[in-house]
């Protein structure tokens, strides 16, 4: 049985050992790593060259997992995620379809530049994101254990991209944006990839340490207060609530869904693992609530025309929820 001593430490070595690649983004690798423990899925939303492509094969290769890439083009299909039945002739000659799996069957998926492939490739995710599981004709096929998808997307660019639709947004535990580095950063950046630098990545966590840690994630304690103060953050996002925050009435059109709050506290848990705390704090729910809600709340035509962003509807929320009641 893991401790959560163990968790800690495996955590930790795992971070630092991104780090020798990956320069800043210290709240991106938290984040990540959060949802990786926690079961979720994450969408990475940053400007090209910024590091997101790197940043999860450098996960990849701390961790003994199977990993593959999709790039999604807009002739992707969904056959093409998927896999397919293909003919298959044995010695004697006899004919018969066998079930070729797609690059969906890895444990590590990177979905490169998702909003550029159409809706029905988009949603050939949905399933095996939420049911890590996928359907081929009358056939059900389960998908190895840890599966976690890291999706990417521009935010600049418009033409020729399909924005996601809310069901599959809904789908991820986070959504993080990774902003342009400092001086200093570019600076080592260049050290890095312009003098022969070579970072040698070690194995840090196998699939079986992870299940286990996931399983350890589910036994960390959250109080009734804690509990209750996360559904009324999810309360206070729907503007129809009597609940709802000031920005909440005046500019959204619809609030988180209920995936909201288990994000979050999942998330908490691993928050306060890494710590070294068996329990979840308030501080560890006001951490994760921006990234757990940033894409679940809908902004009416105020909200975008005024350009608030879901995270100052956030801290909206955030600042006007009591913690106790």
């Amino acid at each position: 049985m893991v401790e959560p001593s163990d968790f800690k430490t495996q955590y930790h070595q795992l971070r630092d050992e991104i780090s020798k690649v990956i320069v800043g983004h210290d709240i991106i690798k938290d984040h990540v790593l959060l949802c990786l423990f926690a079961g979720g899925n994450v969408l990475l939303e940053g400007v090209p060259g910024i590091g997101k492509t790197q940043f999860v094969k450098t996960l990849s290769q701390a961790l003994s997992l199977t990993f593959s890439r999709i790039q999604f083009t807009p002739d992707l299909m969904p056959a093409d995620i998927l896999g397919m039945r293909m003919i298959h002739e044995n010695a004697e000659g006899g004919r018969s379809l066998v079930f070729q799996p797609g690059p969906i069957f890895s444990q590590i998926v990177l979905a490169d530049e998702i909003n550029r492939a159409a809706p029905k490739t988009q949603s050939a995710l949905l399933e095996a994101m939420q049911e890590h599981t996928v359907t081929v004709g009358n056939d059900t096929y389960s998908l190895s254990e840890p599966f976690f998808v890291i999706a990417t997307q521009n935010p600049i660019e418009h033409e020729g991209t399909y924005p996601l639709p809310e069901a599959q947004l809904d789908r991820f535990m986070m959504k993080l944006n990774f902003s342009l580095p400092s001086q200093e950063e570019l600076v080592e950046i260049m050290n890095r990839t312009t003098e022969g630098f070579n970072a040698s990545i070690k194995t840090v966590l196998n699939a079986s340490m992870i299940n286990d840690f996931r399983e350890l994630i589910r036994n960390v304690i959250a109080a009734p207060p804690i509990k209750n103060y996360v559904a009324r953050l999810i309360i206070s996002s729907h503007p129809e609530s009597e609940y709802a925050s000031k920005y909440s009435k005046k500019y959204v059109r619809y609030g988180s869904s209920p995936r909201g709050c288990q994000s979050i506290l999942l998330t908490a848990k691993v928050l306060a693992l890494t710590e070294g705390r068996y329990h979840v704090s308030y501080a560890d729910v006001m951490s994760v609530a921006k990234p757990c809600l940033r894409h679940r709340l809908l902004r009416n035509f105020d909200g975008e025309t005024e350009d608030i962003s879901t995270d100052k509807i956030i801290e909206d929320i955030l600042s006007s929820t009591p913690r106790e009641g």
